[in-house]
Protein backbone atom coordinates (compact mmCIF):
# COMPACT_ATOMS: atom_id res chain seq x y z
CA UNK A 1 0.00 0.00 0.00
CA UNK A 2 1.97 2.83 -1.31
CA UNK A 3 -0.51 4.80 -2.12
CA UNK A 4 0.37 8.58 -1.54
CA UNK A 5 -2.73 10.42 0.33
CA UNK A 6 -2.90 13.96 -1.74
CA UNK A 7 -6.35 14.26 -0.79
CA UNK A 8 -7.95 15.44 2.87
CA UNK A 9 -9.67 12.20 3.21
CA UNK A 10 -8.42 9.80 6.18
CA UNK A 11 -7.07 6.45 5.33
CA UNK A 12 -6.82 4.63 8.33
CA UNK A 13 -2.95 2.79 8.55
CA UNK A 14 -3.36 1.54 12.11
CA UNK A 15 -4.23 2.31 15.30
CA UNK A 16 -2.51 4.01 18.22
CA UNK A 17 -2.79 3.55 21.96
CA UNK A 18 -1.47 6.11 24.77
CA UNK A 19 -0.19 4.18 28.17
CA UNK A 20 0.23 5.14 31.48
CA UNK A 21 3.56 4.28 33.14
CA UNK A 22 1.23 1.75 34.76
CA UNK A 23 0.38 0.43 31.54
CA UNK A 24 -3.55 1.10 31.51
CA UNK A 25 -4.59 2.09 28.20
CA UNK A 26 -5.83 5.93 28.50
CA UNK A 27 -7.01 6.30 24.69
CA UNK A 28 -6.86 4.35 21.50
CA UNK A 29 -7.28 6.11 18.31
CA UNK A 30 -7.42 5.36 14.61
CA UNK A 31 -4.16 6.75 12.52
CA UNK A 32 -2.41 7.51 9.47
CA UNK A 33 1.03 6.40 9.05
CA UNK A 34 3.46 9.10 7.66
CA UNK A 35 6.82 7.44 6.51
CA UNK A 36 8.00 9.05 3.92
CA UNK A 37 9.57 12.16 3.64
CA UNK A 38 6.44 12.82 1.18
CA UNK A 39 4.66 11.62 3.45
CA UNK A 40 5.85 13.44 6.65
CA UNK A 41 6.01 16.51 4.79
CA UNK A 42 1.99 16.33 3.59
CA UNK A 43 1.12 15.53 7.25
CA UNK A 44 -2.10 17.36 7.98
CA UNK A 45 -1.83 19.89 5.57
CA UNK A 46 -5.26 21.01 4.21
CA UNK A 47 -7.12 19.18 6.68
CA UNK A 48 -10.25 21.37 8.23
CA UNK A 49 -11.25 18.80 10.52
CA UNK A 50 -10.42 15.73 12.55
CA UNK A 51 -12.32 14.54 15.52
CA UNK A 52 -10.63 12.98 18.81
CA UNK A 53 -10.66 9.29 17.80
CA UNK A 54 -7.95 9.88 14.66
CA UNK A 55 -4.43 10.73 14.37
CA UNK A 56 -1.15 10.92 12.46
CA UNK A 57 1.73 8.88 13.39
CA UNK A 58 5.31 10.06 12.05
CA UNK A 59 7.93 7.79 11.99
CA UNK A 60 11.44 8.60 11.29
CA UNK A 61 14.47 6.62 11.11
CA UNK A 62 16.14 7.68 14.43
CA UNK A 63 15.82 10.57 17.06
CA UNK A 64 16.88 13.96 16.24
CA UNK A 65 15.40 17.19 17.35
CA UNK A 66 13.73 18.33 14.52
CA UNK A 67 10.90 20.72 14.71
CA UNK A 68 7.48 21.02 13.01
CA UNK A 69 5.51 23.58 11.75
CA UNK A 70 1.60 24.49 10.54
CA UNK A 71 2.36 25.45 7.30
CA UNK A 72 -1.11 24.84 5.19
CA UNK A 73 -2.60 23.44 7.82
CA UNK A 74 -5.99 24.85 8.77
CA UNK A 75 -7.15 22.85 12.18
CA UNK A 76 -5.21 23.91 15.60
CA UNK A 77 -3.29 20.28 16.80
CA UNK A 78 -1.90 19.36 19.79
CA UNK A 79 1.68 17.69 18.62
CA UNK A 80 3.05 14.84 20.79
CA UNK A 81 6.74 14.65 20.52
CA UNK A 82 7.74 11.10 21.55
CA UNK A 83 11.46 9.91 22.26
CA UNK A 84 12.64 6.24 20.52
CA UNK A 85 11.85 4.26 24.13
CA UNK A 86 8.22 5.34 23.29
CA UNK A 87 7.91 7.86 26.09
CA UNK A 88 6.18 11.42 25.33
CA UNK A 89 9.11 13.82 25.38
CA UNK A 90 6.67 17.03 25.37
CA UNK A 91 3.83 18.26 23.62
CA UNK A 92 2.79 21.35 21.74
CA UNK A 93 -0.87 22.10 22.63
CA UNK A 94 -3.20 23.73 20.76
CA UNK A 95 -0.83 24.90 17.71
CA UNK A 96 -1.74 27.95 15.28
CA UNK A 97 -3.25 27.06 12.53
CA UNK A 98 -1.22 28.20 9.57
CA UNK A 99 1.78 29.30 11.35
CA UNK A 100 5.68 28.66 9.72
CA UNK A 101 6.95 28.96 12.85
CA UNK A 102 8.89 26.19 14.15
CA UNK A 103 8.60 24.08 17.03
CA UNK A 104 10.69 21.57 18.25
CA UNK A 105 10.67 18.38 20.84
CA UNK A 106 12.10 19.27 24.59
CA UNK A 107 14.52 15.93 23.82
CA UNK A 108 14.90 14.07 20.61
CA UNK A 109 12.05 12.35 19.20
CA UNK A 110 11.57 9.54 16.87
CA UNK A 111 8.04 9.42 16.91
CA UNK A 112 5.14 12.34 16.53
CA UNK A 113 1.34 11.95 16.63
CA UNK A 114 -0.64 14.95 15.61
CA UNK A 115 -4.24 15.07 17.09
CA UNK A 116 -7.25 17.24 17.16
CA UNK A 117 -6.09 20.35 19.43
CA UNK A 118 -7.10 19.78 23.02
CA UNK A 119 -6.35 15.95 22.71
CA UNK A 120 -3.55 15.76 25.74
CA UNK A 121 -5.48 17.81 28.26
CA UNK A 122 -8.89 15.98 27.22
CA UNK A 123 -7.43 12.70 27.84
CA UNK A 124 -4.60 13.40 30.41
CA UNK A 125 -1.90 12.83 27.99
CA UNK A 126 1.65 13.96 29.36
CA UNK A 127 5.24 13.58 29.34
CA UNK A 128 5.81 9.94 30.67
CA UNK A 129 2.83 9.03 28.53
CA UNK A 130 4.27 6.25 26.26
CA UNK A 131 2.85 5.31 22.65
CA UNK A 132 1.77 1.71 21.55
CA UNK A 133 0.60 1.33 17.75
CA UNK A 134 0.48 -1.11 15.28
CA UNK A 135 -0.56 -1.24 11.74
CA UNK A 136 -3.77 -2.43 10.32
CA UNK A 137 -3.81 -5.67 8.83
CA UNK A 138 -3.40 -5.51 5.14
Amino acid sequence: NNVINTGTEFTKEGTLSFITPTDSVIRTIDIEIAETDAERNQGLMHRRSMGFGRGMLFLFDRADESGFWMKNTPMPLDIVFVGPDSQVVSIAKRTTPFSEETIYPAAPKQFVVEVRAGFADRFGIEEGTRIRWQRASE
